[in-house]
C-alpha cells in the first residue's frame, strides 16, 4: 500500500513540475513558441514522450493550467469577500490579490493578462464567465445596490475599473513601467476607484 502511495505521489509531483516548467514557459515564450521537449527539458524529465504519461498534450497541460489558476482565484475571491463587508474592501482586496501576484507569481499573471487565451484554448470559459469573475460582478451588482458604485451596467464598471487596473499591470509585466507592481498600487487603486465611485 505504501507503494502504491509513493507512486501516485510521485505521478502527482511529476504532474506539478510539468505545469510549472510549461508556465514560466508560455509566459516567457508564449504558447506557440512552446514545445512539449521545452517543457520536458525544464521539467527536468529526460524523455519528452514521458510527458504523455501526464498529459495528452499540449493543451490539455494549458488547460489544466488554466483550471488550477482560475480555481485558486476563486478560492481567495471567496476569501476575500468572507473577511471585507463593503464592496469596496472587496475589490481593494481583489486589487491587492492581483499586485501581489503579479510581483510575487507574475508568469501566472503573464498567463492571465498577456498570453490571448482564446486562440489556444477556444472550448475553455471566458474569462468573464468564470467562477471568480461572476463572484466579481456580484459584488459590483451589491456596491451599486448599497450606493458605494455609480449605478451603470455592472459589466461597464468591470471594464472601466478593471481596464486601469490590468493595463498597470500589464505595463508592469512587459517592463514598460520599471518598478515593481507595488509601487503603483495606491494610485492605480485611486484611479480605478474614482471612475465607479458614487460621488
Amino acid at each position: 500500500m505504501d507503494q502504491e502511495k509513493e507512486i501516485i505521489q510521485t505521478k502527482a509531483e511529476t504532474q506539478d513540475e510539468i505545469l510549472l516548467a510549461a508556465l514560466k514557459l508560455f509566459a516567457r515564450k508564449g504558447y506557440f513558441n512552446t514545445s512539449l521537449t521545452d517543457i520536458a527539458e525544464a521539467a527536468g524529465i529526460k524523455n519528452s514522450s514521458a510527458i504523455y504519461h501526464h498529459f495528452k498534450n499540449k493543451k490539455m497541460i494549458a488547460s489544466q493550467l488554466y483550471a488550477n489558476i482560475f480555481d485558486s482565484f476563486n478560492i481567495s475571491v471567496d476569501d476575500i469577500r468572507r473577511r471585507n463587508q463593503k464592496s469596496s474592501e472587496q475589490l481593494r482586496g481583489i486589487v491587492d490579490l492581483f499586485f501581489k501576484l503579479t510581483d510575487d507569481a507574475p508568469d501566472v499573471m503573464q498567463f492571465l493578462l498577456i498570453l490571448k487565451l482564446n486562440e489556444f484554448l477556444p472550448e475553455e470559459k471566458p474569462v468573464l464567465e468564470t467562477a471568480a469573475f461572476v463572484k466579481i460582478i456580484k459584488i459590483i451588482q451589491a456596491g451599486i445596490k448599497s450606493g458605494e458604485i455609480r449605478n451603470i451596467d455592472p459589466l461597464l464598471v468591470n471594464a472601466y475599473f478593471f481596464g486601469i487596473i490590468n493595463n498597470t499591470l500589464r505595463l508592469v509585466l512587459t517592463g514598460a513601467l520599471d518598478k515593481k507592481a507595488d509601487a503603483y498600487l495606491s494610485q492605480t487603486w485611486l484611479a480605478a476607484w474614482n471612475v465607479i465611485a458614487k460621488k
